[in-house]
């Protein structure tokens, strides 16, 4: 049997998965998550009066960042070519949160989904940090890898995502 954790190799030592001889296909891959906030820190971000500015176009850049930069953090991914980047945020006031949904595309050896994940993670990071002077109880919750599609391994798609 094949040992499932593919960066470690038959001596337990982390690598670099070897992708020479995979095929380039489409991927895609989307990642979510959120952050749970006062209501007034809520009602900062919205009216944009955040002493700091326009808090989710600033977090929208970092997640676009982050996913072109993934590599550089995530000490064995590979350095993708990156085609496409998307970065949408939904308000949930009832709920005082916002959700940021992450989609991230290219044709390549191998996937996505540590590029979608990381920016959804920036992109929370970065209202946190925007807003914290405001609101240091910010909770960041439930980032997961909604779907990815290419590749050998197909398309998944999340058990909670119905």
């Amino acid at each position: 049997m094949s040992n499932p954790l593919t960066h470690f190799d038959n001596r337990g030592n982390a690598r670099m998965v070897n992708i020479a001889e995979k095929p380039e296909t489409d991927r895609i891959a989307r990642a979510i998550g959120s952050i749970r906030m006062l209501p007034d820190t809520m009602t900062l971000i919205q009216g944009a009066t955040n002493a700091k500015g326009d808090v989710l176009g600033v977090a929208r850049i970092a997640a676009i960042q982050a996913a072109k930069r993934t590599s550089d953090l995530i000490p064995l991914c590979h350095p993708l070519a990156l085609t496409q980047v998307t970065v949408e945020f939904e308000a949930d006031v009832s709920s005082s949160r916002i959700n940021i949904l992450v989609s991230v595309e290219t044709r390549g050896k191998t996937g996505v989904e540590m590029e979608a994940l990381t920016a959804a993670s920036i992109g929370l990071l970065t209202i946190y940090d925007m807003c914290k002077a405001a609101d240091r109880a910010m909770t960041i919750e439930t980032i997961r890898l909604l779907e990815k599609s290419g590749g050998k391994s197909g398309h998944f798609v999340h058990p909670d995502n119905t």
